[in-house]
């Protein structure tokens, strides 16, 4: 009975390890993307957002897929722009004295507008698609000693979100 249990455990991981998400759904005719700068147009405007997040878009379609980025024509066009950069309180606490209650903690949350075009099937709806997307983090404290953290964190978040609907037809 071990010796089954042990040869099921083998067989399973190594199976498991040969299993990979990469490229799964992505068609064999798919070559390459056109990744364009996704623009801030949120009414907080942080400097360096809009290069951070289409460079991290580009970086993970770049490690998780075999397409090439191209700047010009490519067989898909990703195109958008961050609609929203908003700080919100999560909980309140309250004061002892006749001061207003202040945010124990807060809120970021970021939205892209995303729109995906396969040039060769502008029909196909698993590819093609057109919508918003939003992810967030809770912090405490200041937000200018721990925004940059804050968006690199969602923008992992966003760039995986975007990936998976594009390329793995979930």
């Amino acid at each position: 009975m071990k010796r089954i249990i042990g040869s099921v455990i083998i067989v399973l991981s190594l199976l498991s390890s040969c299993y990979t998400l990469k490229n799964t759904a992505i068609p064999p005719d798919l070559k390459t993307i056109n990744v364009q700068f996704f623009e801030n147009n949120a009414p907080l405007v942080v400097n360096n957002l809009s290069q951070t997040f289409t460079e991290a878009i580009k970086e993970r379609i770049r490690t998780q897929s075999r397409l090439s980025i191209v700047r010009n024509e490519g067989d898909v066009i990703m195109s958008g722009a961050i609609v929203g950069y908003q700080i919100a309180p999560v909980s309140i606490e309250a004061t002892n004295n006749s001061t207003a209650p202040i945010a124990d903690a807060n809120k970021l949350s970021i939205t892209v507008r995303v729109k995906c075009v396969y040039e060769k099937d502008k029909k196909d709806k698993n590819l093609n698609f057109e919508e918003s997307m939003t992810r967030f983090a809770n912090y405490r404290g200041d937000i200018n000693s721990q925004e940059q953290n804050l968006i690199q964190e969602i923008t992992k978040q966003l760039t995986e979100d975007i990936f998976n609907r594009a390329f793995s037809n979930w």
